[in-house]
């Protein structure tokens, strides 16, 4: 993948390959759970060799992340505010009662795809998007729904395709 990302025709293709995603991931549920971890660890590897986040950044402009008290302490602490006034300025509940920020595009997104607060970002963003970690089978379903908006998930799916 290459450094200028067409984010646009990334989003019109993960459209036009919807049914083909979904069922790649039907197929992966298929796999035992061991193979699945190693299976994606490798095309994450592979993926994340050639392609560059700061290309993109859908994920920071699209997906708010789930925000762990932890996480607002530690941002709140780097902004000098306190965490009260860190959650009245940036954070809101969603519909599942989770906390998350309160806009999107992140606006800790500056215009050249680079974190303003990478060093002390939420551990959601930090591990993002969960394509190299212990279980797959346990988010199968988030890690479907984010082939549509990553695309590095989305190239990892189909090289697990072909496996």
């Amino acid at each position: 993948m290459e450094n200028k990302f067409d984010l646009e025709a990334f989003k019109a293709k993960a459209k036009q390959e919807k049914k083909e995603t979904r069922k790649i991931f039907s197929d992966l549920k298929k796999r035992k759970a061991k193979i699945l971890d190693q299976e994606f660890a490798t095309a994450h590897d592979e993926v994340f060799a050639e392609f560059n986040c700061l290309s993109c950044a859908n994920c920071c402009k699209t997906a708010g992340p789930r925000l762990l008290q932890n996480d607002i302490d530690r941002m709140a602490k780097h902004l000098r505010l306190k965490p009260g006034d860190f959650m009245d300025q940036y954070v809101k509940i969603d519909e599942d009662g989770d906390w998350v920020m309160n806009q999107l595009p992140c606006p800790f997104l500056a215009e050249d795809n680079y974190c303003s607060i990478y060093e002390v970002r939420p551990k959601a963003c930090r591990e993002y998007p969960h394509t190299n970690r212990n279980r797959m089978h346990q988010i199968l379903n988030l890690t479907e729904k984010n082939a549509s908006l990553c695309p590095a998930v989305f190239e990892i799916s189909r090289k697990l395709k072909a496996q």
